[in-house]
């Protein structure tokens, strides 16, 4: 039986409690949290007794073996690095780490004392990415991916998120590198990693709404666009929005013979079969075809809400569930720590050129996990 322990107890806190739940061979046996109440309270709701107020204590008295941070980011890392020390594998919400050094040092800190971290990209692992990765081993795309298509939406109307971060210029989200972006935009960074190099050229561009400016946004960005290249060839595009209507929370990964479109919104996969029909066929066969998709795929879903596999945030089930059992084989953890650091890289550039440097135009090329110096393009 593993023992967990949650350090963090905010909203998210509770979605951690109920995936436990779910799996077997498991009990979260402490709670912790700076302000002991927040532990308390939801230790209360869901009848867990040991709450604390210091992660040193709770680390001592309750032992656990595997400790979930859902804290804000800027603890992520000393606590983690805290938790490893201590024995225990580490369960971190996204994202991972504040700077990408920061997650290369925790990986390796894990690696040399044989235990296991991994990031809270959950997204990853919902029901139609899963069936995606099946499909991909499978050659349906018939090779590498030649471009991949990113977009992640998030909606300005949620006031209990956004109201405070704009009303307070010292709201931990603005003290990020990259604000309102930071705190969002991995889970659609990390879905890229797996079919890009390490190496790869980034050029980013970010702006702000106009809905953001008549909230008073200040110095928030919240249009976020990103160019991706890889060392082979294969191209990402990578947008980030709060004006998309109705959001638009989409993975598209277009290879060489066939293509497939994951959709979150609907929990849906779609196959593109390259394909060509004569005269004024086109017009009605493709079109007939993804509609019967697209009915395959509501009773897939009929059938797994049934089934209790369809559930409010399945794929962190599913994702706590894998780095579980990679602790008790001893395998693999569910996300390649190459991918979890890519993706803190990527993240780290992009913010240096929409925050930090504010070069328009300025490609910057990350080689062997390092991003260099960015190659400014000349002005025509």
């Amino acid at each position: 039986m593993l023992r967990i322990a949650i350090i963090g107890c905010g909203k998210i806190a509770d979605q951690h409690v109920l995936s436990c739940r779910r799996i077997v061979g498991c009990e979260v046996v402490a709670l912790c949290d700076r302000e002991v109440l927040m532990a308390r309270q939801l230790g209360e709701r869901f009848g867990i007794a040991a709450c604390f107020d210091d992660a040193a204590e709770m680390l001592r008295s309750a032992k656990p073996n595997v400790v979930h941070i859902t804290t804000p980011p800027q603890g992520h890392f000393s606590l983690a690095k805290q938790c490893l020390e201590a024995g225990s594998h580490v369960y971190l919400e996204k994202p991972f780490t504040v700077t990408a050094p920061e997650a290369e040092e925790l990986i390796r800190l894990a690696e040399n004392r044989g235990l296991k971290i991994t990031a809270g990209h959950n997204l990853q692992f919902t029901l139609e990415m899963l069936e995606m990765r099946r499909l991909v081993a499978q050659n349906f795309l018939g090779g590498k991916p030649v471009h991949l298509e990113s977009h992640f939406s998030y909606d300005l109307g949620d006031a209990s998120y956004v109201g405070p971060l704009l009303g307070n210029r010292k709201h931990w989200v603005r003290q990020l590198p990259g604000q309102l972006l930071h705190n969002i935009l991995s889970h659609g960074i990390a879905k890229l990693c797996p079919f890009l190099d390490d190496r790869v050229e980034i050029i980013a561009s970010a702006h702000q709404s106009a809905q953001l400016q008549r909230l008073g946004g200040e110095e928030i960005l919240d249009e976020l666009r990103v160019l991706i290249r890889d060392a082979s060839g294969t191209t990402a595009f990578f947008c980030f929005s709060t004006q998309l209507k109705p959001g638009l929370n989409q993975l598209r990964i277009c290879g060489p013979v066939n293509s497939i479109t994951v959709d979150h919104a609907s929990g849906s996969l779609l196959r593109h079969v390259k394909k060509s029909y004569k005269s004024y066929l086109t017009y009605f066969v493709p079109p007939l075809k993804n509609a019967k998709q697209h009915f395959r795929n509501a009773c897939v879903n009929f059938a797994n809400f049934l089934n209790g596999k369809l559930h409010q945030d399945s794929g962190m089930k599913e994702l706590i569930e894998s780095f579980y059992q990679s602790i008790q084989s001893q395998g693999p953890p569910p996300i390649p720590y190459r991918e979890i650091l890519l993706t803190a890289r990527i993240m780290d550039e992009i913010f240096g050129q929409i925050y930090s440097r504010k070069q328009a135009g300025g490609i910057a090329v990350i080689t062997g996990g390092v991003a260099n110096s960015p190659l400014v393009l000349p002005t025509p």
